[in-house]
């Protein structure tokens, strides 16, 4: 067998007999009330895929590095206050990394190592900061990082040269860094609810950003660059009260198709 599924079982500890199956790939214990793991679980060595999200779970084990293999975890919505080291020493994580909905104040500063991993979502935690060499994700297409107590964004944001969709919703961040115009295969960015009053004029370099998302900041400007987006189809200005007039080059915008909501 090479997967198992246990969701929503009410499960308090795993069944043994899942340690006796070596070939297994595919692990789920989704929405349990699963409070530790037994250490069995980290002898399963040709596991890819891991999810343990929903449940109790207070401690993640070092010996999460053993499970070379694994491709995709998701460990959210459980209690954990710190993740382990060893999170950034998986070799073949490419697919998923999903920590958020926990307690943690603090990324350890491995994870900058998951140079293959193309989405990573650290959402609706206590994170002040980010890795300052979070760049060297460079495979990452999707990174989400909302509601979060963010004080600032790193500069080495800009070197995520494959970015899709940057979600950085419901954080304090006053501004952008001026590397955000690198990311030159941006689609969305989402920045409602934060604290920005100004944008860097960088922004009116992300020639594939489709979608911008502003929507109840405190702006009181808004660069002139972003009219030469080429590709935008989408501007959320909603609940921006401290933008009283929007500049004559929205209209432009809208001249040509894109929706822009005020």
């Amino acid at each position: 067998m090479q997967k198992v599924k246990m969701t929503s079982q009410n499960l308090t500890t795993l069944p043994e007999d899942i340690a006796q199956n070596r070939d297994l790939r595919h692990l789920s214990v989704f929405d349990n009330e699963l409070t530790d793991l037994p250490e069995w679980v980290w002898s399963l060595g040709k596991l890819e895929v891991l999810n343990i999200s929903v449940n109790q779970l207070t401690t993640l084990s070092e010996n999460i590095g053993k499970l070379e293999n694994l491709r995709m975890i998701d460990a959210a919505h459980n209690q954990f206050t710190r993740y382990p080291d060893a999170l950034g020493e998986l070799p073949n994580l490419t697919d998923f990394l999903y920590i958020g909905d926990n307690p943690v104040a603090e990324l350890p500063a491995t994870i900058t190592k998951l140079t293959k991993l193309r989405y990573l979502n650290i959402t609706d935690m206590q994170l002040t900061t980010l890795p300052a060499n979070i760049g060297n994700m460079a495979s990452l297409v999707e990174f989400r990082a909302y509601n979060n107590p963010l004080e600032g964004v790193p500069e080495s944001i800009g070197d995520l040269s494959n970015l899709r969709e940057l979600h950085l919703d419901k954080t304090p961040l006053t501004a952008l860094p001026d590397s955000i115009g690198y990311l030159r295969e941006l689609r969305i960015l989402s920045l409602r609810k934060c604290q920005i009053s100004e944008l860097p004029d960088s922004m009116g370099e992300l020639d594939n950003l489709l979608y911008l998302d502003l929507r109840a900041n405190p702006l009181t400007t808004l660069p002139e660059s972003i009219a030469n987006l080429p590709k935008l189809e989408k501007l959320d200005l909603r609940w921006t009260h401290d933008l009283e007039t929007l500049p004559g080059w929205v209209d432009d915008l809208r001249a040509r198709g894109c929706l822009v909501y005020k």
